[in-house]
């Protein structure tokens, strides 16, 4: 079944060049809540002592001003990522006073939408258009769903694998083109691979009530203040998590069959006017209420579970940016935040990850017709919201069904000899324990997180709220704790002092009015 990914294998083997698999970088985006005690949402500004979220490179905001952002740098390996990622949150509880962050994806929003604050990032035109786009979200979408948190895996491989592999491969192409082709191949082996990572990984089977904010639902009641579904794992990545439901209303749909049919499905949906969000308005009595009344105002908008990612120079386009440049890592974006996890994620699942987007690489990956596209959304629902039923089917790339367990295991077998391929002569053979981990989670689904969650707040007797509050009590208590080496802290120190002088640096400078700097960036 994985015959071309087996034989690439075995080819960097014969040739002494596997250890050229070894040389990945990885990167976290880890979103998290400040809350008050009481779990209600912070309604304080960002702390000025994190630095500018405008300007930080590693400690930031995403759509609300509560909701803050943790991101690495690209670090030699998961265990480096996952180091740096406890520095940044162990850096800020100190600075946040009796607020803590909150453990789980899912949010309680206990005072209801008005009291989810917009992110600020102040007066430049830069500042001004991350607001707006946020506002402009919250017209199209709600606020609702703006404040659910997860994880971004971001992976790439290291410079001296694409000479390699392209030899490997018998490829005569540009190394840029070849590198493109290799990364959005291995960009569509994700997806339908994609249901793997919610079965694993998910820990959203329960949502708060006040989450609903008194909509209708199908989910069953767990007490009076707790909606879940039995087999869920990851209602985030489900009906009602944060998604892109204008796929249906107008056919836009992200085409990941080469960079330029990307870049261009991207582009139209950015220049194709929506009827729906003409009446919203734009700059309405002098208020920016959206960047535009297009389908979607910039290409961030567009929700998948994976990405390609460029290296973008100043106030690039995304699309410009990947087509100067070309993908310089994927972005892997269907992870929960882990509540048993202090990080958000483990080192267990960070090998695995790593395992996983290599195997994904390495593999043929033809490119994606319209019923398999049919069946990749498919799966991603049925696993997202029965992913632990032992019934469950999904959908093969012919369309035909075969058990999630089945499939599940061909995949983690198939995985084996890369897993001891990246082990090397590692002690503790930390790829092939983590793959362990995760067959065991297949052969029974009471030890994936999200059984776990259900299962601890039947024990506790809590509902959703109760069981995510004390969690998050405990990993606060873990990061207060944490004792950050002099050089962390003054590293992290500085860079919050810089990100402050360089937004007022921004907002000192000349710039043409709002209206102009967005029609300079369209324009691009």
């Amino acid at each position: 079944m994985y015959a071309a990914y087996e034989a690439r294998l075995q080819a960097l083997q014969k040739r002494g060049q596997s250890h050229c698999l070894r040389s990945c970088r990885v990167g976290l985006e880890k979103e998290s809540l400040r809350v008050n005690p009481d779990g209600s949402i912070a309604q304080t500004p960002h702390p000025p002592a994190l630095g500018a979220a405008l300007t930080h490179p590693w400690i930031t905001t995403d759509y609300s001003e509560a909701l803050l952002e943790f991101i690495t740098p690209p670090c030699d390996g998961g265990d480096a990522a996952l180091g740096f990622l406890r520095d940044l949150q162990a850096f800020t509880y100190p600075r946040i006073g009796e607020e803590f962050l909150w453990a789980t994806s899912m949010p309680c929003v206990l005072d209801g939408e008005a009291s989810i604050p917009v992110a600020r990032y102040g007066t430049s035109n830069a500042g001004r258009m991350k607001t707006v786009y946020r506002l402009g979200l919250g017209h199209r979408y709600g606020r609702l769903m703006q404040v659910i948190a997860g994880v971004h895996f971001n992976f790439s491989m290291g410079d001296d694998f694409w000479p390699v592999y392209r030899e490997v491969t018998g490829g005569g192409e540009d190394p840029r083109r070849f590198r493109d082709r290799v990364y959005f191949g291995m960009i569509r082996n994700l997806q339908r691979l994609g249901w793997l990572v919610p079965y694993l990984f998910g820990a959203s089977p329960a949502v708060c009530r006040s989450f609903l904010a008194g909509r209708p639902t199908t989910l069953a009641e767990f007490d009076e203040g707790t909606y879940y579904e039995p087999h869920a794992t990851s209602l985030r990545m489900g009906d009602i998590g944060y998604q892109n439901r204008k796929e249906e209303e107008t056919g836009i749909k992200a085409n990941y069959n080469s960079l330029e049919a990307y870049v261009q499905s991207l582009e139209r949906a950015i220049h194709t006017p929506s009827p729906d969000y003409q009446r919203i308005g734009v700059c309405v009595d002098g208020e920016y209420r959206q960047l535009n009344a297009n389908i979607l105002q910039i290409e961030n908008e567009y929700y998948s579970t994976v990405r390609p990612k460029p290296v973008i120079q100043g106030n690039e386009k995304p699309v410009r940016a990947l087509r100067r440049g070309g993908v310089a890592y994927v972005e892997l974006r269907s992870l929960d935040v882990n509540a048993f996890e202090p990080m958000g994620l483990g080192r267990d699942q960070l090998h695995f990850l790593e395992a996983l987007m290599i195997f994904a690489l390495l593999d043929d990956s033809p490119e994606l017709d319209e019923l398999e596209q049919l069946s990749i959304d498919h799966n991603q629902s049925a696993t997202a919201h029965r992913g632990r039923d032992p019934g469950l089917k999904l959908l093969q790339r012919d369309g035909q069904p075969i058990p999630l367990r089945a499939w599940a295991e061909q995949v983690l077998a198939a995985m084996e000899p890369l897993c001891r391929v990246l082990d090397g002569e590692t002690p503790g053979r930390p790829y092939t324990t983590a793959l362990q981990a995760q067959r065991a989670k297949v052969a029974d689904a009471a030890l994936t997180p999200s059984a776990r969650m259900l299962e601890e707040m039947a024990a506790c007797e809590e509902g959703f709220h109760l069981f995510a509050r004390r969690v998050s009590l405990q990993h606060a208590a873990y990061f207060r704790d944490v004792a950050l080496e002099a050089a962390r802290e003054a590293e992290l120190e500085a860079a919050a002092s810089r990100s402050l002088r360089e937004q007022r640096d921004l907002e000192a400078a000349d710039e043409p009015d709002f209206a102009e700097y967005l029609r300079r960036y369209f324009a691009q």
